[in-house]
């Protein structure tokens, strides 16, 4: 028969705790069972005073942006909404029910007091424990880039100096919002190391020709990256987010955004080891090395070979990596050749004579050496060009023919050897599906297809939760998940049952 309506009786007491409630094979008590959060109390005690009123638990808040990130949550306002009307999440957060929970621009305020350093040590601790549970092989490095959009318009872009000079009224010369001056920034570690006078002196130099990116969070000097080369962010910024630049990505307009860089591990569980985000004005490869040394050195690893797209096959960086005995499995840039002549690598070199030898039988004598490239120019005479049969696939100039030979050429011929060979075969076809995969999930469920937060400091700080969290996933997924419900705005598939469902009809 039909049952009777059931009345409305919410406001009596419950008897129960929300131990009871919450199921035992719930996914948040296994999440909480495999990470505890207690190390990032260490991690913020440098950005507290020794006295004052008492913050919110660090714990709490780190499992905030957690919660942020397995739930889809594009916002903490919309974030303590959710938590709000959730007994798993109360209880994961050990809330009680009659407990209030943190405001949520208290979650905005400590992530500002935090900064990008505390967030890039949270999302190291988490490697630190996905290397403690084996899932880091070590062996092989993978390493790519993504085009990730800004939360600013493009006509939002106005000249550089006007939105400089409006920001330096807002902030006071050390950019702090608040004045609070209490908070003592943590020093760097340094490592007592005495090194040789010469070794010193040669390493200061090294220093003072390069750029930091870590050390900088993928703020680019654009004295030293652009050179005399002026691009659109050099003389116009957003007035919105400041840090975004132009980027045109395939088959769509100009709008502004970053880019986001992965280093991946190349065992099964493609751990996430660096990431960094840097302005579009940056290109892919310039952090490159920069990310791999850090790579190696933080997590004591010794590849044997590091993959990447023909966006890091420059000479540069090929060099960098052979000189340290590792193979670099890259395809190499073709950069300045002109489809339907001959290449470069075409023209045989005599080491005896210091000549190079054409497709046609000329000798291409030295010229000139260029130290801005690091090349060694060769010219074939101008009459012998001209009288050439097979001038047309060569050169139109009337000078003849000129080569650039590297001075990084044997590092060059040595990865051009690597292309005929089956293992770098099959790492370009696991660099396919190893990380754009991670990229794929990232903006398809975790929010990186466009950053909800402005400004470089935020987004690296927005990048790196999410690169934490992945690495998350898969450290729980080698335990078992438990019950964990899709994010907020996803769509669920309910698969049609195998047997006929009875009706209750007889």
């Amino acid at each position: 028969m039909l049952g009777p309506p059931k009345p409305r009786r919410l406001d009596e007491p419950i008897a129960r705790s929300l131990e009871d409630l919450v199921p035992q094979g719930h996914f948040y008590r296994h999440l909480e069972r495999t990470l505890d959060l207690a190390f990032v109390r260490e991690l913020v005690q440098g950005t507290y005073a020794a006295t004052g009123r008492p913050s919110i638990d660090p714990v709490v808040f780190f499992k905030l942006q957690l919660i942020l990130f397995f739930e889809g949550v594009r916002s903490e306002r919309q974030l303590m909404h959710v938590v709000a009307d959730r007994l798993s999440l109360r209880w994961y957060l050990v809330y009680d029910f009659a407990e209030p929970l943190p405001d949520h621009s208290s979650l905005t305020r400590l992530r500002d007091r935090y900064g990008h350093d505390v967030f890039r040590r949270f999302f190291e601790a988490i490697v630190e424990t996905c290397i403690a549970a084996g899932l880091v092989w070590g062996r092989e490095l993978y390493i790519d880039s993504t085009d990730v959009a800004a939360n600013a318009s493009i006509g939002s872009l106005q000249p550089r100096f006007a939105v400089e000079a409006h920001l330096t009224r807002l902030f006071d010369k050390d950019g702090d919002r608040d004045g609070d001056d209490t908070a003592v920034e943590s020093a760097p570690v340094c490592l007592p190391v005495v090194l040789p006078d010469a070794a010193r002196i040669e390493l200061a130099g090294r220093a003072a020709t390069r750029h930091d990116w870590i050390g900088d969070a993928g703020r680019p000097d654009r004295k030293r990256t652009s050179g005399a080369y002026r691009r659109t962010a050099d003389f116009r910024a957003s007035a919105t987010d400041p840090d975004a630049s132009p980027l045109r990505p395939h088959g769509a307009g100009v709008r502004l955004g970053y880019h986001n860089h992965y280093v991946v591990d190349g065992g099964r569980a493609r751990i996430i080891l660096t990431a960094l985000v840097t302005p579009a004005e940056v290109q892919d490869n310039q952090p490159a090395i920069d990310l791999l040394w850090r790579t190696r050195f933080r997590w004591k690893l010794h590849p044997r070979q590091i993959t990447g797209d023909s966006k890091y096959g420059t000479i540069e960086k090929v060099a960098a990596i052979e000189r340290e005995q590792i193979r670099a499995y890259v395809p190499l840039s073709e950069a300045g050749h002109r489809t339907g002549q001959f290449r470069d690598t075409e023209f045989a070199y005599d080491p005896a004579t210091d000549t190079c030898r054409c497709p046609g039988g000329e000798t291409l004598r030295f010229l000139s050496e260029c130290p801005r490239t690091h090349r060694r120019i060769y010219q074939a005479p101008a009459a012998a060009c001209a009288a050439c049969a097979l001038r047309a696939q060569c050169t139109t100039s009337p000078r003849g023919r000129r080569i650039g030979r590297s001075l990084e050429e044997a590092f060059l011929e040595r990865v051009r050897g690597y292309h005929a060979t089956e293992p770098y075969a099959k790492a370009m076809r696991k660099r396919k599906v190893w990380v754009e995969p991670l990229f794929a999930e990232a903006k398809d469920w975790h929010g990186l297809r466009r950053f909800r937060l402005r400004g470089l400091e935020n987004v690296n700080i927005q990048a790196h939760v999410i690169a934490a969290g992945q690495n998350l996933k898969r450290l729980l997924s080698t335990q078992g998940w438990g019950r964990r419900p899709l994010p907020s705005g996803a769509t669920g598939v309910v698969l049609p049952a195998t047997q006929a469902v009875p009706t209750g009809r007889r």
